[in-house]
């Protein structure tokens, strides 16, 4: 296996991160609950974990910025732009699979 720097590790993780962000702003049309239903993870969650490390820094940003960052919009705007009301079916996967975190 290829030995990386911890620079060199940090500089693809966080182009493979971009990569996921932009991923996921082009393909809106997937929805959260279904993130969270196939992969127990969603956008909100890919936030939470932003906010949590750079709390962890020491910098001073918001649930509502986290989100920004990942949802390349405000969070109220992406919802009204790509969200639709779940399915029955979406909500009773999501109780069987929700994670403890949510």
């Amino acid at each position: 296996m290829i030995e990386l720097s911890d620079q060199q590790k940090t500089e693809l993780e966080a182009a493979a991160f971009r990569r996921l962000l932009q991923h996921l702003r082009e393909r809106a049309d997937v929805q959260n609950i279904d993130l969270m239903n196939l992969a127990g993870f969603c956008r909100n969650c890919l936030s939470n974990w932003y906010l949590d490390a750079a709390t962890e820094a020491g910098l001073d940003i918001t649930k509502d910025q986290s989100r920004e960052i990942v949802y390349g919009m405000p969070y109220e705007e992406w919802k009204k732009r790509h969200q639709n009301e779940a399915t029955g079916d979406q909500k009773a996967a999501f109780e069987r699979n929700k994670p403890v975190d949510h």
